[in-house]
């Protein structure tokens, strides 16, 4: 985009949300399209709702608790992390498609690619967390909280996958290469998913390993889903982390995107002036 239309549309948040939403429907109109990732994004994530919760469920205990409940909060947490290596390799390709080419005489914010590009993925996610709700349903999980605490669980869960969209663009941006963009971010996030209390009661782990479970800012976002939904946390005992998961997981989630978003469209700009 030009100078000269960029300062007569503005580039301040207003219009980064308008044009991100004008991209959001482009965005939406291609996943019509290629029906191929909403079958990626809704079975995968139902797969694993019946590995783990039905396979792993014969074997692993829950202190105070079922652990088709216990799980499904850590299943949610994985499904809407997925939304990493989808946003990494989408931006990379916005970027070599000509789709820059395109958008760069028109009067739209700097931003508003990256906006529409996360917020599409965040639809995604919502449709795989409808997708996990229904299987889980089916295997035994149950929320045991009021209406609008349940609806917050879900709301907690698409912020953190909007946030993790915009993790997955600036890694895919960073990078430059869709091959590498779409490995990486798994290799990255694996060991912090596994490293908190997704799938396991943390218990029985060391103190130090304990201490930087709790910590972990997924095991902040798990905790909250299951303490809104009324499904068994398995905690340590009282700590700052377990005592208020709902607040500490809105503050990582707020502090990430303050740090994550600014650099991607830094380093979307950068690229596409090229």
């Amino acid at each position: 985009m030009s100078a000269i239309t960029r300062a007569a549309h503005g580039d301040g948040p207003g219009a980064a949300l308008n044009d991100g939403l004008i991209c959001l429907e482009r965005h939406l109109r291609h996943l019509r399209r290629a029906p191929g990732r909403l079958v990626n994004a809704v079975l995968l994530p139902m797969i694993f709702v019946l590995l783990f919760g039905v396979l792993f469920g014969s074997v692993i205990e829950v202190p105070h608790g079922d652990y088709a409940e216990f799980i499904m909060a850590g299943i949610f947490v994985q499904g809407v992390m997925s939304a990493v290596p989808g946003t990494a390799v989408g931006a990379v390709e916005d970027l070599r498609n000509g789709l820059v080419d395109r958008f760069r005489s028109l009067p739209m914010s700097g931003a508003a690619v990256l906006v529409g590009r996360t917020l599409g993925d965040t639809v995604l996610r919502a449709l795989s967390c409808v997708a996990m709700a229904a299987v889980g349903l089916g295997i035994g999980w149950r929320t045991h909280a009021d209406v609008p605490s349940v609806l917050a669980g879900f709301g907690i869960l698409l912020l953190f996958g909007f946030t993790m969209a915009w993790l997955g663009a600036l890694i895919g941006l960073s990078l430059g290469d869709p091959a590498t963009a779409s490995s990486v971010p798994s290799l990255l996030l694996m060991p912090v998913l596994f490293l908190s209390n997704a799938f396991i009661p943390l218990t029985g782990l060391p103190h130090w390993l304990t201490v930087a479970a709790e910590w972990n800012p997924l095991s902040s976002v798990v905790g909250a889903c299951r303490d809104l939904w009324g499904n068994p946390a398995a905690t340590t005992g009282h700590s700052f982390p377990g005592d208020h998961p709902v607040a500490l997981s809105l503050a990582w989630m707020a502090l990430i995107l303050a740090v994550v978003a600014p650099l991607a469209i830094r380093k979307y700009r950068t690229a596409a002036a090229r």
